[in-house]
C-alpha cells in the first residue's frame, strides 16, 4: 500500500468517543503532540507549537482503547495518516484536518508504568480454537 504510516508520541486531549456501528465498534479521540527542542539562546528545553490529530480506532482496538485510556495520559499512536480538507466556510476560509487510522495504540512507558491484561476472546468458534492448538 502507498499509505503514509506515522508514529506519534503525545497525550490524549479528549475523552474517548466509543460507538457501536453497523461495521463494528469504533472509537475516536483528539491527540495532542508537542515537539520539544533545545533553545541554545536560553540554554534550556522549550515546547514547540502543539499539533492536534483525530485518532480513529476500529474493532477490538476500539473496545480495548475505550476500556484502557483516559484524558491526559501519555500515548504512542501508530497508523495511517489521512489529511482531509473541509469545504470553505461562509467567509471562504478552508479547514484542513489530520486524522490517524490507528493500527496500534499504547501507553508511553518513558513517562510512566502500565499493567497489561490480555483479553480472552470468548466469541471464537470452537473449531478455530482447535486448529490453533494443533498448529
Amino acid at each position: 500500500m502507498n499509505d503514509t504510516q506515522v508514529t506519534l508520541v503525545g497525550y490524549v486531549a479528549t475523552q474517548i468517543d466509543y460507538k457501536e456501528t453497523v461495521n463494528g465498534p469504533a472509537a475516536r479521540f483528539r491527540f495532542a503532540v508537542t515537539p520539544r527542542y533545545y533553545d541554545r539562546k536560553k540554554e534550556s528545553w522549550a515546547d514547540g507549537a502543539t499539533s492536534f490529530y483525530t485518532v480513529w480506532a476500529r474493532r477490538s482496538l476500539a473496545v480495548n482503547l475505550a476500556g484502557s485510556v483516559s484524558v491526559g495520559e501519555p500515548m504512542v499512536v501508530h497508523g495511517r495518516l489521512r489529511v482531509r480538507e473541509a469545504p470553505p466556510d461562509a467567509d471562504g476560509n478552508r479547514r484542513i484536518s489530520a486524522e490517524i487510522d490507528a493500527t496500534a495504540i499504547g501507553h508511553d512507558l518513558n513517562r510512566g508504568t502500565a499493567a497489561f491484561r490480555r483479553v480472552v476472546r470468548t466469541d471464537v468458534p470452537l473449531m478455530l480454537n482447535q486448529k490453533a492448538a494443533v498448529v
